[in-house]
């Protein structure tokens, strides 16, 4: 009999590319999974579609749920449309049951779902694995020792979402709710986070912790209208010398105003070395984007990345073996940042404490010095990201950790069938 883990990812592409990418690791891994990904569509969001279509040579079942014109963030609250899909999928083959929800990080309503159906529950944990620490930290204090986090001058713990400038959602609240759960997934590497998993599996009051990464996003899904102008940077790229040029990123959402761009170029024209910046506009008031950042860091010529320290950013930088320099922009960047710089040495520091909308523009002279400590060839930091790169390569291989927490977490999901 085979078993049908039913995929429940928060409704952006980032978030259904991280959850797809999961999918389809465990499908190939064993033959008696099947997948199912429940898709809370947004009409405003054509990459989600364009996501599923690419991923449809894959074993996996795509179920689009209907579509609530209610607030964007009560979608993570759809538990009606997710019980009826489910109990379909359950009354509609005889062969296959049902082994267990896959939660995204904010889903966490839909465990009371899985509890009404009889079925397990397990969360795939986005973030870093320090920032799961550091929430899963913060919650135990409030809960058991009374500490109360808003008497600290500009806290914003509980309200900030990855990715989203929004106060609505209690962030220690969902992570109250991963304690309810069979186990969670996190996108790092034994190899890389020894500390931090070992912490986190030495919790006896939390489920069951698997490092399945690294697990790198597809590619961007390009659009006719801008295929020609990514033709024309990686034609450029191409003829680039290895480790020569600088890339600048900041993710879907990073943008800058006025000042700080011109400190930047400012910066980049002293340094005197060669760049590939790519520069948003800043997104209209009300205008959600959740496009893919695209990132050139796998090219030959990149030789050094100004990031946001995004989680996935970060992973694809330490696989290609190219040096960061920090400059988080929100959210749990800021853990991030300060992971890479103080606890591992393996970035160069332009902010670690900034948020994008803040009043502070950092100057020309010091992303000048960051970009050169950056793009030395002979930098310490270099050769400690070199030798990591090949750590992810061989924590992926048989015998590394993710081939290891993979086999854990399906043994774990198949012994918890009911």
């Amino acid at each position: 009999m085979s078993a049908n883990l039913v995929f429940i990812p928060f409704p952006v592409v980032s978030h259904l590319a991280a959850a797809v990418q999961a999918a389809k690791l465990l499908a190939d891994r064993d033959e008696r999974l099947s997948i199912t990904v429940l898709v809370m569509k947004l009409p405003i969001d054509a990459k989600i579609t364009s996501h599923i279509d690419n991923s449809k040579n894959f074993p996996i079942n795509f179920v689009e749920l209907p579509y609530d014109e209610s607030n964007f963030l009560e979608l993570m609250n759809q538990k009606g449309p997710v019980r009826d899909a489910v109990a379909k999928i359950m009354d509609g083959s005889r062969s296959t049951r049902i082994a267990g929800f896959v939660i995204d990080m904010f889903c966490t309503a839909m465990i009371d779902v899985a509890k009404e159906l009889g079925v397990p529950t397990y969360v795939y944990f986005t973030c870093s694995p320090m920032s799961l620490r550091l929430m899963l930290h913060l919650q135990t204090l409030k809960d058991d020792l009374n500490h109360d986090f808003a008497e600290f001058e500009d806290s914003d713990f509980e309200t900030t979402v990855p990715g989203y400038n929004n106060h609505d959602i209690d962030f220690l609240g969902l992570i109250r709710k991963f304690r309810e759960t069979n186990g969670i997934m996190v996108n790092t590497f034994l190899e890389f986070e020894h500390e931090v998993i070992k912490s986190l599996c030495d919790d006896e009051k939390i489920p069951p912790v698997y490092p399945i990464g690294p697990m790198l996003q597809d590619g961007q899904q390009h659009t006719d209208r801008n295929e020609k102008k990514q033709e024309g940077i990686i034609k450029w790229l191409d003829v680039q010398p290895d480790s020569s040029v600088v890339f600048l990123c900041f993710g879907s959402t990073g943008c800058f105003g006025e000042n700080q761009v011109k400190e930047i170029a400012v910066a980049l024209e002293r340094s005197g070395k060669r760049f590939l910046w790519s520069l948003k506009k800043p997104p209209p008031k009300e205008k959600l984007e959740f496009a893919g950042e695209g990132d050139r860091v796998a090219h030959l010529a990149i030789g050094g990345f100004v990031s946001h320290c995004g989680w996935n950013s970060i992973l694809e930088s330490l696989w290609c073996g190219v040096p960061i320099a920090t400059w988080p922009l929100g959210a749990e960047q800021q853990a991030n940042a300060f992971e890479l710089v103080k606890e591992f040495g393996l970035a160069i520091e332009i902010k670690i404490y900034y948020k994008k909308d803040s009043d502070v523009v950092v100057g020309a002279e010091t992303i000048e010095n960051a970009i050169k400590q950056l793009m030395d060839l002979e930098n310490e930091i270099r050769g400690k990201v070199r030798a990591l790169k090949e750590k992810s390569r061989r924590a992926v291989m048989e015998g590394g950790s993710l081939y290891d927490f993979m086999k854990y977490f399906i043994d774990n999901v198949m012994n918890n069938i009911c």
